[in-house]
């Protein structure tokens, strides 16, 4: 018999790459969780993922191997079951089990749990999906709320799968890569697959308050001091040669009028790189620093030039034409470079918006990036309701640099306070 007929789409230029390194230290599984103000009812919460995932294409998909690349197919299973969070976050997804798909939702009390293997969405193609998920399921628990709005999704939610890379390529570009080796933080680890969490939650304005001071926004202010409270542990292996540089993921789309939820991002790197060794820069020195580095490189020309690089070397015919486990060899090659250029990333998500008539029942969210090659710490950024949620994963034994990070904001006036899921005092 024929076999089926499944809708089928390419991986986005960000996504290729993400199949083939994913493993058990390198996931690239994230999560967005949302803190609710009541407890979760394991029940609804299925039904609203049965509700949900039909509808939402971008996340109706499993991953398939061709000979020259991979793709995504319907996937067309029953949706993956929903269960009580029984591991460490940002596990590797399997492309064997949770019927085929690529997501995961769990929860844990009151919160909510969503991982997404990077290949489906960044962090705002997920979100919306998230977002989806928590009115459908409080429609489902507040039948007052189903009345009053129905049950289709809300406006600002985008089902557009366009590969935005493609549709928004003009021209071959060279390449603005960093390749050369970072400062890599050195340390114990915690036993093997332990998860490390510290979130620190700020209100916004003092946050911004404490930016326009320097003169900073703030993200370039989280920026600098997370590379002052590393600079001031490890000065003496800081040098030119061996700079600390921040990856910073920049949502393309506000550039480029996309509302994809399909990934669409790239990778800048904010540097410092100290003239001598053991040199004593302050905090506002380093501050200075980082956003001149930022305020070159976060310009549309650039970015666009980031993203050209990438599409033109994808639509090389040399490139399309190798096979699949050759292509694969060169890509871990060409990742394991990029991954040592920089010492961490730190992601923003943004400031997350919730209709009104849901908010009663949402307290905060939160986002993390596990830790990878050579970048044993890192740091995600999202805001909501006034208040900024800072979370740190470590794979480190040592929480001297998130400490030293979270002191060096509350130095500056802002109310910092602190949670953690427990690894470290085990």
């Amino acid at each position: 018999m024929p076999r089926e007929y499944r809708k089928w789409e390419k991986l986005d230029n960000t996504a290729n790459v993400f199949p083939v390194i994913a493993d058990e230290r390198t996931t690239n599984t994230y999560r967005i969780e949302v803190m609710m103000t009541e407890t979760v009812d394991p029940k609804l919460l299925q039904q609203a993922v049965d509700l949900v995932l039909p509808r939402f294409p971008g996340f109706d998909l499993r991953m398939r191997s061709g000979i020259f690349w991979y793709y995504m197919e319907e996937n067309g299973k029953p949706a993956p079951r929903v269960h009580e969070e029984d591991d460490y976050p940002c596990r590797l997804i399997p492309r064997n089990k949770n019927n085929n798909y690529m997501f995961r939702v769990t929860y844990y009390k009151k919160r909510i749990n969503l991982e997404v293997f990077h290949v489906l969405a960044d962090g705002m193609g997920g979100f919306t999906f998230l977002r989806e998920l928590c009115y459908q399921y409080l429609r489902l628990k507040h039948q007052e709320l189903r009345e009053k709005l129905g049950d289709g999704f809300s406006p600002e939610t985008s089902l557009n799968r366009e590969d935005s890379f493609k549709a928004n390529f003009r021209r071959r570009a060279a390449s603005t890569y960093q390749i050369k080796k970072a400062f890599l933080i050195p340390g114990e680890r915690l036993p093997y697959q332990s998860f490390g969490v510290i979130h620190g939650h700020m209100p916004v304005d003092e946050l911004k308050a404490a930016g326009r001071r320097l003169g900073l926004s703030i993200n370039e202010y989280l920026v600098s001091a997370f590379v002052y409270s590393t600079y001031r542990h490890f000065g003496r292996g800081v040098s030119q040669k061996r700079p600390i540089r921040v990856a910073v993921p920049v949502n393309l789309r506000p550039y480029f009028d996309s509302i994809t939820t399909k990934n669409f991002f790239v990778m800048v790197s904010a540097e410092f790189a100290p003239d001598e060794p053991g040199m004593d820069y302050s905090f506002e020195e380093i501050c200075q620093i980082i956003r001149q580095s930022l305020k070159k490189q976060i310009t549309k020309e650039h970015l666009e030039e980031i993203f050209s690089y990438n599409v033109a070397n994808e639509d090389r015919f040399i490139a399309r034409a190798v096979p699949l486990p050759i292509k694969n060899l060169a890509i871990r090659l060409i990742y394991t470079k990029s991954a040592l250029a920089n010492t961490t990333t730190m992601t923003n998500v943004g400031n997350i918006t919730i209709l009104k008539e849901y908010q009663p029942y949402i307290r905060m969210f939160h986002g993390f990036i596990p830790f990878s090659k050579g970048q044993e710490i890192k740091v995600t950024i999202m805001s909501y309701n006034g208040t900024l949620a800072c979370s740190i994963t470590s794979a480190f034994v040592d929480t001297s640099i998130p400490r030293d990070f979270f002191r060096q904001i509350a130095a500056d006036g802002v109310s910092v306070q602190i949670e953690t899921n427990g690894v470290f005092s085990k």
